[in-house]
C-alpha cells in the first residue's frame, strides 16, 4: 500500500514538472516572439517619437502625405533624431529625394553637446540624387553606400523616386539592402573594416563608430527629403 501511494505520487509530480517546464517554455516562446515584433517609429502622421538633434520637438521636419519631410528654408534645421536608443536590430524604411539633394540615414549615434552632428559618432548610409548631387564623385559616397567606406552594389532609383531600404545592425555587422537588393555587408572590427576606416576620412575620429547602441538619424543636409514606413526590429 505504501509503495503504491508512493508511486502514485511521483506520478503526479512528475506532471505537475512537465507542465511547469511547458508553461516555462510557452513564455519564452512569446517573449522571444514578443522581442521579434516588428515596431513602427513613425505613425504616419505625426513626428511622435522624433527630435531635433540636441533640442526638443521636430524643428524643420514635418509629416506630408504620410512621409517625415525635411523643409531646408526652415531656420531650426537640423538632424532628425529617435527619442530612444537601440541596439541589434534591423530597420526598414522607404526614401525619396529631390534632383541634386543629399542626405542620409544614420545610426549608432551617441546624442551629447560634446558631439555637434550626428556623423561624429553615428555611421551613414547615404541617401542621394546619385545623378545631380554635387557629391556623387565617389563611388562610396553613391546612395546606398556605407558612406565614404564602401560603395553600394547597385543604383538606386532616381531622384523623386521612393528607394526601398533595409539596414541591419547585428552585434556590429552592418548589412545594407537597397530595392530588395543587398548593396554593403561588412563587420566593425574585421580586418576589411579596419582597412575601409584607414582609407576613409574617420580614420581619425575617436568617437565614429564606438556606440552599438545609440540613437537613429534622418540628416540634414539642406536638400528636400522623404522618409516613410519607417519600422524596426529588434534581433
Amino acid at each position: 500500500m505504501h509503495l503504491l501511494l508512493s508511486n502514485t505520487t511521483n506520478e503526479k509530480l512528475i506532471i505537475n514538472m512537465k507542465k511547469i517546464l511547458l508553461s516555462i517554455l510557452a513564455t519564452a516562446a512569446v517573449s522571444c516572439s514578443l522581442m521579434a515584433q516588428t515596431t513602427k517609429l513613425f505613425d504616419g502622421k505625426t513626428t511622435t517619437g522624433w527630435h531635433s538633434y540636441l533640442k526638443t520637438g521636430p524643428g524643420a521636419w514635418k509629416v506630408v502625405d504620410g512621409a517625415l519631410q525635411l523643409d531646408p528654408k526652415a531656420a531650426d534645421g537640423a538632424d532628425l533624431v529617435t527619442d530612444n536608443e537601440y541596439e541589434n536590430y534591423e530597420l526598414s524604411l522607404e526614401w525619396k529625394i529631390e534632383a541634386g539633394g543629399n542626405s542620409g540615414i544614420i545610426f549608432g549615434v551617441h546624442e551629447d553637446p560634446s558631439f555637434g552632428a550626428t556623423y561624429l559618432t553615428g555611421i551613414e548610409m547615404q541617401v542621394l540624387d546619385d545623378k545631380g548631387a554635387e557629391d556623387n564623385k565617389k563611388a562610396n559616397h553613391l546612395a546606398g553606400s556605407l558612406y565614404d567606406l564602401k560603395a553600394p552594389s547597385a543604383a538606386a532609383k532616381p531622384a523623386g523616386e521612393w528607394n526601398k531600404i533595409k539596414l541591419r545592425y547585428d552585434h556590429g555587422q552592418i548589412t545594407f539592402w537597397m530595392n530588395g537588393i543587398k548593396t554593403v555587408d561588412v563587420k566593425i572590427g574585421s580586418p576589411e573594416w579596419q582597412e575601409l576606416l584607414n582609407n576613409s576620412k574617420f580614420k581619425t575620429w575617436k568617437s565614429f563608430a564606438t556606440y552599438p547602441k545609440g540613437h537613429i538619424a534622418l540628416q540634414d543636409h539642406g536638400a528636400v527629403v522623404c522618409f516613410k514606413n519607417i519600422t524596426i526590429k529588434q534581433l
